[in-house]
């Protein structure tokens, strides 16, 4: 066996699932089913990290059964007092969901499209059991499509949100790049990230993207609603700088993170675009939580392309 191949199969994010169509190309991990590489024409459309390392920053990373943030871990749901892992020790809360880094299943692989499968059973912070699916789908002229899934597998009615966390990037850092987004409002978070209030007016604010503003030195990790839609239910987040990367969303998702990476490793070389179905803190407020009852079902769809 070479040393390459040997390097591969014992590679710290699991197997490598790559992807191509026509000029796109991706790979996929074993390691929470997340999107480790994401090209056109041998360049870059996300950030991205070796097979070999975990993925800084959650690069890549599908935030399940919530995403974003839970003040200090702490919910209730149908009349019982929960507790999760503080996962984020720093700011006392619980980030991400919890199957980042969990190791998921091929249930089918081919030149252009994976799909995983990852059964989350239940624990003392999250008492509820769901078969998750992710399905990753290039297309020659259209780019990326993921296709996240999740179906309540047992007895009781579970607290669902998700999303994603790619970074998109064109190659040079994002304060000269151009980024629109059409979204009205956006969610003010106090110094631990928690929203601090109610969604406010973009307008005469550096949350305003709407008009494709030059980015400079705005610094932001917010989450934006009152999204604006194309004629097929599309909200989309453009980064423009010597090349256009484009990000959408289904309505699956009335949310859209937007966060400038200043305290992560890479800062300000790729710009977090995430698409959520509901806000930070959603199970302690309640707001955008999907109440899934015992066999329902709830997806969502976004995706990613060059233009």
């Amino acid at each position: 066996m070479s040393e390459s191949i040997t390097r591969e199969q014992s590679a710290l994010t699991g197997e490598q699932y790559a992807l191509s169509a026509g000029h796109y190309q991706a790979v996929v991990t074993e390691s929470g089913a997340s999107l480790r590489e994401l090209s056109h024409r041998g360049r870059p459309l996300v950030l991205t990290h070796g097979a070999d390392e975990p993925a800084p920053a959650a690069l890549g990373h599908l935030l399940v059964p919530w995403p974003n943030r839970i003040d200090r871990g702490r919910y209730e749901y149908g009349g019982e007092a929960h507790r999760l892992d503080v996962s984020e020790p720093d700011r006392d809360c619980a980030i991400h969901g919890l199957v980042r880094w969990a190791s998921w299943t091929a249930a089918e692989h081919g030149p252009d499209r994976v799909r995983l499968t990852h059964r989350l059973l239940g624990t003392a912070g999250y008492p509820f059991r769901l078969d998750l699916e992710a399905e990753y789908t290039l297309d020659a002229g259209a780019g990326l499509r993921v296709r996240m899934t999740a179906r309540n597998a047992g007895t009781r009615t579970a607290p669902y949100g998700h999303g994603a966390h790619p970074y998109l990037t064109v190659g040079e850092p994002i304060d000269g790049c151009t980024v629109t987004l059409g979204a009205d409002r956006y969610l003010p978070v106090d110094d631990r990230m928690i929203p601090s209030g109610p969604s406010l007016d973009v307008t005469g604010t550096p949350y305003d993207l709407r008009t494709g503003p030059v980015f400079g030195d705005r610094r932001i990790d917010n989450a934006f609603t009152g999204l604006n839609r194309d004629g097929r239910g599309r909200t989309w987040v453009t980064l423009t700088g010597g090349r256009t990367v484009r990000l959408w969303a289904d309505e699956a998702h009335p949310w859209m993170e937007i966060y400038t990476a200043d305290n992560a490793a890479r800062p300000r070389t790729g710009l977090g675009v995430e698409p959520m179905t509901c806000p930070p803190n959603a199970f302690a407020s309640g707001e955008g939580v999907v109440d899934l009852e015992p066999g329902a079902v709830f997806s969502g769809t976004w995706g990613i392309q060059a233009s």
